[in-house]
């Protein structure tokens, strides 16, 4: 059965900023150290029908991911699905962003994990881990957006 998983957390830069950010995928092994590599199809700004390929390690095996941007409405909104065939895939996913006072930004993340065959039996042990690992992993996206983008003098 699918479920959810989601984070959310207060970044210390301006909105647009962290969509850009996000919005480019390639960005992702500053936050998630299962992310071995990943390429950006077709090269150039990320749109809608934009693929992000990846090579990844989840529970010590290494696959591969495709991820395909099903939304893109700048600065708030992202949305994703995963299009390759793994055992326990993301249905869905995205962020969403919105402003704060004093130039921050909160970010929610959310990912829907679904089974596939065998990943059936297994989509309840990465949920579990991935609701585990939520603030934490909301953690890494606010240490990696804040080093990535320049801060202000206040």
């Amino acid at each position: 059965m699918p479920g959810q998983f989601e984070a959310t957390v207060d970044v210390e830069r301006p909105i647009a900023d962290v969509f850009a950010f996000l919005a480019d995928g390639r960005n992702d092994p500053a936050f998630s150290p299962r992310v071995l590599e990943i390429r950006r199809n077709p090269d150039g700004p990320t749109a809608v029908g934009t693929v992000f390929t990846s090579r990844v390690k989840d529970a010590g095996m290494r696959t591969s991911r495709e991820i395909l941007i099903t939304e893109l409405t700048g600065p708030t909104r992202l949305r994703w699905t995963e299009t390759s065939k793994n055992l326990v895939t993301s249905a869905s996913g995205g962020y969403d962003l919105a402003p704060l006072s004093a130039g921050a930004t909160r970010i929610r993340i959310f990912n829907v994990l679904e089974g596939h065959g065998f990943g059936k039996l297994l989509v309840g042990l990465a949920l579990s881990a991935a609701r585990r690992d939520a603030a934490a992993f909301g953690s890494r996206i606010k240490a990696a957006v804040e080093a990535a983008l320049p801060g202000t003098d206040a």
